[in-house]
């Protein structure tokens, strides 16, 4: 999609001979446009649920609610959260996780550990190696990649052996690689201030457990109570993260233009849906107007971004 984005973008720039965007200047414009799209879903999910509730919004195929959260849910990524310190672990960022969350929507623990260790040389994908597995661990279990984070279903048990649902111990990739186990019941930590939760936890009556935890939020992680629940990938999270920063990228000039080539390591296609292409470009071309110092570029676009709203 982002070539043809792109490709839009132009010809409306090229028409009357406006100026030329480098795709240096593109990428970040498309960064930018794609964000404000992203964070406008939030804002356009609460006013049609403010419809829904006046009874002033459609059914079925006028259903807006659901084309909204169907957007949002292509964001949705489930992961564990790497230790930083005993109970405290460390929110999704490009250094723990590979992206950024926008929310946090349900945190959670696992209440019960049942295996730690190291994987062994594995040949076989879908597979664990180690030993004491036999008696400790049972078909359904949790296993975590405490490397990558991801985490899957153990599908069959020997004593040295673990079979699972999904590859997360790729051969040669993952050897070598730690792990925890727990038991798949999970329950939901309550969110509280952090000028609460020192009086939440010394208190008889409010105090949390195992089975109603809760956490504070800091600056890169949570702060999880009680403190039993410490043991590495314990805690994993349902959030929302925000999309990939799109980049158009080429290999070679022609004529002295660039030439698309999706095919280079760094390419990333915007994560929108199609549905948004028009949206991107009039916000891409407002972008460019202002760049090139352009007023009826902006204007333009501001024009066709009321008709889009007015829709």
């Amino acid at each position: 999609m982002i070539n043809s984005v792109r490709n839009t973008v132009f010809s409306v720039l090229n028409k009357n001979n406006y100026g030329y965007i480098s795709p240096q200047d593109f990428n970040l414009f498309a960064k930018q446009a794609q964000l404000e799209i992203f964070e406008n879903y939030f804002s356009d999910y609460n006013t049609s649920i403010n419809k829904e509730n006046a009874r002033i919004s459609g059914s079925e195929y006028a259903d807006m609610t659901k084309g909204i959260e169907e957007s949002i849910d292509t964001f949705s990524t489930i992961r564990n959260f790497d230790q930083k310190a005993f109970n405290r672990y460390l929110t999704p960022s490009q250094l723990t996780t590979g992206d950024d969350y926008y929310l946090l929507n349900k945190v959670l623990a696992y209440t019960t550990f049942l295996k730690g260790g190291t994987n062994g040389v594995s040949p076989q994908p879908f597979t664990m190696i180690d030993s004491g597995f036999a008696g400790v661990v049972s078909v359904g279990d949790i296993a975590v990649n405490l490397f990558t984070l991801e985490q899957t279903i153990i599908t069959n048990v020997s004593n040295t052996i673990l079979n699972l649902e999904d590859n997360i111990f790729p051969p040669t990739t993952g050897n070598n690689q730690k792990y925890s186990i727990f038991k798949p019941e999970n329950y939901e930590a309550e969110k509280v201030t952090n000028s609460k939760i020192s009086m939440l936890a010394n208190s008889l009556l409010t105090a949390p457990t195992k089975t109603f935890p809760a956490y504070s939020l800091n600056t890169d992680s949570v702060t999880v109570l009680p403190k039993t629940i410490n043991n590495p990938g314990q805690i994993f999270s349902q959030y929302i993260r925000y999309p990939k920063d799109p980049k158009w990228t080429y290999s070679t000039l022609t004529g002295g233009q660039p030439v698309f080539d999706q095919s280079q390591s760094d390419y990333q296609d915007f994560e929108l849906p199609i549905s948004d292409e028009v949206n991107l470009v009039i916000k891409i071309l407002q972008y460019s107007g202002i760049q090139i110092r352009e007023a009826q570029v902006v204007q333009f676009a501001n024009l066709e971004e009321q008709k889009d709203n007015q829709q």
